[in-house]
């Protein structure tokens, strides 16, 4: 199983909403070579870490690609530059952020690229429509399913579930 994480807090051109954003993205990502098996709902969730940052539009998707795992950030990093993400500071607001969370339970640690991602039993925004897509997923470092990493979040990071 491969994993993405689909965020934005910024409308990028022509879309008029964040949600109208990560909706054109995964449209876009097909003509990029992957192909979209399923998605979980989209949520509303505060920035992480905390700020005065619009609120994120997130989700989590299943893909299927020919591309190995750094060929497929690459494509990820192209798509997300296509919708006009600009990186400058980290953490900053943006149009569009694709991460690669999980690709087939590999490990992978280098300066391109760290699998699974390495914040994702930390985050929320990440853990919630991943329980929704694929509650008995492994982490494949901790060893835990999806649904108990979530589980073991301490409070806070609020999330609002949109639906469709």
């Amino acid at each position: 199983m491969i994993l993405i994480g689909i965020g934005s807090n910024l409308a990028a051109p022509p879309a008029e909403t964040p949600l109208a954003t990560v909706e054109a993205a995964l449209r876009a990502l097909p003509v990029s070579g992957i192909q979209v098996l399923a998605r979980s709902c989209w949520y509303l969730s505060e920035p992480v870490p905390a700020s005065d940052q619009p609120w994120f539009v997130n989700g989590v998707a299943s893909v299927a690609s020919e591309l190995d795992p750094a060929a497929l950030l690459d494509r990820l990093l192209a798509v997300e530059k296509d919708f006009g993400r600009a990186r400058s500071v980290p953490n900053a607001a943006r149009t569009l952020d694709l991460d690669l969370l999980d690709y087939e339970s590999r490990l992978c640690d280098t300066l391109a690229l760290t699998l699974p991602h390495p914040r994702l039993d930390q985050r929320r925004f990440v853990l919630e429509p991943l329980c929704e897509l694929a509650p008995l997923w492994h982490h494949p470092r901790l060893g835990l399913t999806a649904t108990e990493l979530l589980a073991r979040l301490p409070p806070g990071q609020p999330i609002q579930r949109l639906g469709g």
